[in-house]
């Protein structure tokens, strides 16, 4: 057998036991080591390739497309710093529970820590950021190399998407010449396939959990971000059974398409009510339930740090579960299922309790509601945003400001829009590219991304992607010129460095990148322009909407409306 036909064998060894195990996408970016896996790829029918030439982009594009689908996907670099570029994605893989399947292109043994180039040390090299990492051998004829291959790619796989989900890396090292034989049909498989269990808690966990939601006086449920492929059907089933305060972040995705008969339980203006001390102590708990991620609001970590429940319950599906403020009094291990509907629950939570929630509530959400008639800033635009959003739409939301105007301004509705971010690693880096690799894995839905000036510069080359696969997307740019969030924050009293190290100030404007990447551009200066922009038809499916805003006027803004609740509130 030739080196071309071993090497041909292995590299298709490889493709068909990704499709075999459920990867259907591969984001590819060009590079020579990395040829025969990519010719392998590209040629195969069953798996659609994405291109982006920069690899930190792409590895976010992957991250989106993983993230949409709740499926793996697949990425493929060439070796040396192509590799390290994916790393920012692959932490926001690890903490966001993505299933990444990362292979890294390498030189041969021989060429490794001698000076040859574009070749560093791959070996594990993302660290304790994936769940696995495995080093392939050399493509040879050797009869165990190939079903060695098959079960690695399937575990990998595998490891990708069980609970918690995440991402993993396979090395794979290649000798020149690079070129294969194409094939057109996949060679057959003789590892037929994983199945993975579903996490349902144990019956003594249920059984606690019972005894303490019935015993309950004052208590309530924090829903945060959500697993990939979470039934919320179960969870309004929970809902309607408890009849609690149910505080739930916009990333739960059940402050919309909320039922009817649910709406009465759902909290979410609870960041702007616990800003208030005195309503902190008010409500106070004997027991917390939470689901899924610590939500963004730090008054909400707040209120758990300061009162210390009697009894704080984390659901998780990974032992390793979440607990920042290190309150938590019990783990309970599983998955949000159908197990919740069966408990035995016969809760007697105070009255007066409930209604003090959600007397606050009502109030909180009619100041928010006014705030549109009389301020201007980036929240009087960010509400605009959401009620003009159309119904089966989604929003992807940038780290810093946006996602906590959002907390701050998405409403209990029953309308079709969901929301979406990054808040593994909440960092600003690669938003855009995993807005838009997220766009590929909805298509039946219209995309809309929010994001702030820094975030978007720091992620321009993600429009690189539109130039080698259609795209549809919507990007709403905040521009205040700078670190808006800052504003916010302690740094913000000491003026004598302030704006060089926080508010980092650009004076730069857009419209010339939208040309660049052939976008409709629109400029927004004033509140009133936003109210029709989501009426218009648009052939080109790429839109830039930059908006214009002042930093200090929407400090002002913000805390006049917590001013308004919290004198509301005790008056």
């Amino acid at each position: 057998m030739s080196e071309r036909e071993k090497l041909t064998d292995y590299v298709y060894q490889i493709v068909v036991a990704m499709i075999q195990n459920g990867v259907e996408d591969v984001v590819i970016s060009p590079g020579s080591r990395s040829t025969p896996l990519a010719y392998a790829l590209a040629s195969a029918k069953d798996i659609q390739v994405y291109r982006q030439v920069d690899e930190r982009s792409a590895a976010f594009f992957a991250l989106g497309l993983a993230k949409a689908k709740q499926k793996p996907v697949a990425l493929l670099c060439t070796s040396g710093t192509a590799a390290a570029n994916y790393y920012p994605a692959i932490i926001e893989a690890k903490y966001s529970r993505i299933p990444l399947i990362v292979l890294t292109a390498d030189r041969p043994h021989e060429l490794r820590e001698v000076g040859a180039p574009q070749a560093i040390n791959q070996i594990r090299l993302y660290g304790e950021h994936v769940k696995w990492s495995a080093e392939f051998p050399i493509p040879d004829d050797a009869k165990q190399t190939l079903p060695f291959v098959e079960r690695h790619v399937a575990r990998a796989v595998t490891i990708a998407r069980t609970n918690p989900l995440g991402p993993v890396h396979m090395n794979i090292p290649f000798r020149e010449p690079l070129l294969i034989n194409f094939q057109e049909s996949l060679p057959p498989v003789s590892f037929k396939g994983s199945f993975i269990g579903e996490i349902t808690p144990s019956e003594e966990s249920r059984y606690v959990l019972t005894q303490l939601m019935n015993q309950a006086k004052k208590g309530f449920i924090i829903v945060g971000e959500l697993p990939l492929n979470t039934d919320l059907h179960y969870m309004w089933e929970f809902v309607r059974k408890v009849k609690w305060p149910v505080l739930v972040e916009s990333l739960s995705n059940m402050r919309t398409n909320i039922p009817v008969d649910c709406k009465q339980y759902i909290f979410t203006t609870y960041d702007a009510l616990l800003k208030d001390e005195a309503f902190r102590n008010k409500v106070s708990a004997d027991t917390v339930i939470r689901f899924g991620a610590q939500p963004v609001s730090k008054f909400l970590t707040i209120l758990l740090s300061e009162t210390m429940p009697t009894n704080y319950i984390v659901v998780d599906e990974d032992p390793m579960f979440r607990d920042s403020t290190s309150v938590s009094t019990h783990f309970i291990h599983g998955a949000v299922g159908k197990w919740l509907c069966e408990l035995n629950l016969q809760t007697d939570l105070d009255v007066e309790y409930f209604n003090l929630w959600r007397s606050s509530e009502d109030l909180a959400i009619r100041h928010i509601t006014e705030y549109v008639h009389s301020e201007t800033d980036e929240g009087a635009m960010v509400r605009t945003i959401i009620e003009h959003l159309p119904d089966g739409s989604d929003l992807f939301v940038s780290s810093s400001m946006p996602i906590r105007d959002i907390d701050t301004f998405l409403l209990p509705t029953s309308r079709d829009i969901q929301i979406f971010a990054n808040r593994g690693a909440n960092g600003i880096d690669g938003v855009m590219s995993t807005a838009i690799g997220f766009s590929q894995g909805r298509k039946d839905r219209q995309l809309y991304l929010l994001i702030g000036d820094l975030a978007f510069l720091h992620d321009v080359n993600a429009f690189i992607a539109t130039r080698y696969q259609p795209c549809n997307i919507t990007v709403i740019v905040l521009n205040n010129d700078g670190g808006g969030i800052f504003s916010y924050l302690s740094q913000s009293t000491v003026k004598e460095y302030y704006e060089d190290l926080f508010g980092t100030p650009t004076a730069l404007q857009f419209e010339q990148v939208a040309q660049m990447y052939d976008m409709e551009y629109t400029q927004v200066n004033e509140l009133n322009e936003m109210n029709n922009l989501f009426n218009q038809e648009n052939d080109n499916p790429l839109r830039l909407i930059e908006v214009f805003t002042d930093r200090q006027e929407n400090v002002a803004a913000h805390r006049r409306l917590w001013q308004k609740i919290h004198s509301e509130l005790n008056s």
